[in-house]
């Protein structure tokens, strides 16, 4: 059966992916409490692209593919700047800020890819969508909403902000550019291909850093950790090829709207994972994603 005529199956993969990643972000936040962004990003790029290169081989397709300059222009960048440094900048928010408010600023990951869509793809929203799109952020933000008047940090705040904010921009930016390949090339090689360029990237800045040594070793230091390996399995390879997967069969901006629910279920596998309390505003932002998340889907 081929999978492009099962009915709304970017949008099925790009809900999905929103489990996956959850399930990875909860996974890289244990591993974040030993291991080092750049050390734990280059390990789950790694990881993905030695998975990646033998489905590649089983699938046939394990090949250079006869592209325009410009096309490999595009996956490269898309691979260094939404992975290598984008995904570096994320881990350094989930440290300084913890999964709850990391879902908050993971809020900003849709609106850009929307905004860059718009810009650089000619993407448009119906009404309806746009009004999904709203439900799925207000859902995000009354889940992540924390009232529990413990003192912060306001420097450590301020810099985990400003690495997310960083992060979903260039996540965003970097998507969105790779989309025009996506339509015609296949999903496991541009996915492979762009995990390469995010591992050279980091093997580059690594490279220059004279920490470097001692970052390696975070990631062996009392054994390698089970989250690490598992967390980067289902970021780096699973979750991957559904979310381009997503964006390769429907719309950025509705891709990235379902992607959004991420947020909410970072808490659920955080109360079953990390047996973090749940709240009320937690259960109700549950309910209020799937319904802004079935408003987007269905109103493509």
């Amino acid at each position: 059966m081929n999978i492009e005529t099962i009915p709304y199956i970017g949008q099925i993969m790009a809900i999905t992916t929103a489990i996956f990643w959850a399930m990875a972000v909860v996974l890289f936040k244990k591993s974040g409490e030993t291991v080092h962004p750049i050390g734990l990003n280059l390990f789950k790029n790694v990881l993905g692209v030695g998975l990646l290169i033998p489905t590649l081989f089983f699938i046939n397709q394990l090949e250079i593919r006869n592209l325009s300059s410009n096309d490999y222009l595009l996956i490269f960048l898309s691979g260094a700047i939404g992975i290598g440094i984008a995904d570096t900048f994320f881990f350094k928010c989930l440290n300084y800020l913890g999964a709850g408010l990391t879902a908050i600023v993971d809020c900003l990951y849709s609106p850009f890819v929307i905004g860059f869509s718009f810009l650089l793809l000619g993407e448009s929203l119906t009404i309806w969508q746009m009004v999904g799109v709203m439900i799925i952020l207000s859902a995000v933000l009354t889940a992540t909403h924390q009232s529990d008047g413990k003192p912060t940090d306001k420097k450590r705040i301020v810099k985990g902000l400003s690495y997310g904010v960083i992060a979903m921009f260039l996540t965003g930016f970097g998507v969105v550019i790779v989309k025009p390949v996506l339509e015609h090339e296949p999903l496991i090689w541009v996915t492979t291909v762009r995990l390469l360029s995010g591992v050279v990237v980091l093997i580059f800045l690594l490279g220059f850093n004279k920490k470097r040594v001692a970052i390696i070793k975070t990631l062996f230091e009392n054994g390698m950790r089970w989250s690490t390996v598992m967390g980067s399995f289902l970021g780096a390879y699973v979750a991957m090829i559904l979310w381009l997967g997503g964006m390769k069969y429907t719309q950025a901006s509705t891709a990235a709207a379902l992607n959004q629910t991420s947020s909410i279920f970072i808490f659920i596998f955080a109360y079953l994972i990390l047996k973090e309390k749940m709240s009320l505003k937690k259960v109700i932002g549950v309910f209020l994603a799937v319904a802004g998340a079935i408003l987007v889907t269905f109103s493509s």
